[in-house]
């Protein structure tokens, strides 16, 4: 049976689709690769990318991937509300079938050594992938973005895990690792003000003492006059959307503010739909075996 990864690389651009359209090219040109979503966001001013199939064939089409958007992107006149650090900013990989975590973290590493040796764009090793404790969590490392990444790499905790202690001059740098399947979730409020966004991601995170399994901060939309909590939940079966959601709903009353919609961003697994359906519809004993798609796929 052939080893399937899943990789959802995250690139700084989401306003130019001239140059989106140039990252994407080497997933698009294989054929052995499923190209499931290209999501850009002009807000954010970033693109979510979500690629499946072979491990060798999809780490190949990555590379190059990230070679194109360190030659279209220059971080240094970058601006959008996403936190970032890099023209590739990070670049996850997902054991999908009969693939082990330790041979995702071997791919991931090969990744990153190639990145670097052929773009000179350094290499942070994160989640199950991290050389370190203080590597594990993507927000640490992002700490600072872009515009404190020099200052920040000549730390001795922070010199990267392949290439020099300094940020590629346009590029940046970019986090590559192996993680289990996460959702990008993000909850819009009808107000402008950023800091009840803030107030309310501290609430729910894990690093502030909230939900275990949330990386949460706050996003300015200014074109449309709203923010948002923005999160990662990374382990919906502990977590699921429906607690996290009602929760911000119910933080959100404090400050008297409403929650308008929210947003999935990448692919989601079919069960945390299903999980979120079962407690919203009250459906008893709701679950995969009662959906059509899920009889028809086995």
């Amino acid at each position: 049976m052939a080893k399937i990864v899943e990789c959802v690389p995250n690139y700084s651009e989401g306003r130019d689709l001239a140059k989106i359209e140039k990252i994407v090219a080497p997933f698009k040109e294989d054929t052995r690769i499923e190209l499931l979503g290209v999501e850009p966001d002009g807000d954010y001013n970033r693109t979510v990318v979500t690629v499946m199939g072979e491990p060798e064939i999809v780490a190949e089409a990555v590379i190059r991937s990230i070679g194109i958007a360190a030659e279209v992107i220059d971080m240094n006149v970058h601006r959008g509300e996403h936190k970032r650090m890099g023209a590739t900013d990070v670049v996850p990989f997902i054991p999908i079938k009969d693939m082990t975590v330790e041979e995702c973290n071997e791919l991931s590493k090969k990744v990153g050594k190639a990145v670097w040796e052929r773009y000179q764009v350094p290499i942070f090793l994160y989640e199950n992938t991290a050389s370190a404790p203080n590597r594990v969590s993507l927000p640490d490392i992002r700490k600072g973005e872009y515009e404190g990444m020099k200052e920040k790499m000549l730390l001795p905790e922070w010199a990267p895990d392949f290439g020099e202690r300094a940020p590629h001059p346009t590029a940046g740098v970019t986090a590559v690792g192996c993680r289990m399947p996460l959702i990008a979730f993000n909850i819009n409020l009808d107000t402008a003000d950023v800091e009840i966004a803030k107030k309310i991601a501290k609430a729910i995170r894990f690093s502030s003492g909230g939900f275990r399994y949330i990386q949460a901060g706050p996003a300015e939309i200014k074109e449309k006059g709203f923010v948002q909590v923005t999160m990662n939940i990374k382990d919906f079966k502990k977590n699921p959307i429906y607690r996290v959601f009602e929760t911000v709903k119910m933080e959100a009353k404090r400050y008297g503010v409403n929650v308008t919609g929210s947003e999935i961003i990448g692919a989601v697994p079919m069960e945390a739909i299903v999980e979120s359906l079962a407690y919203y519809l009250g459906v008893e004993d709701l679950g995969m075996n009662k959906i059509l798609e899920s009889k028809l796929m086995k």
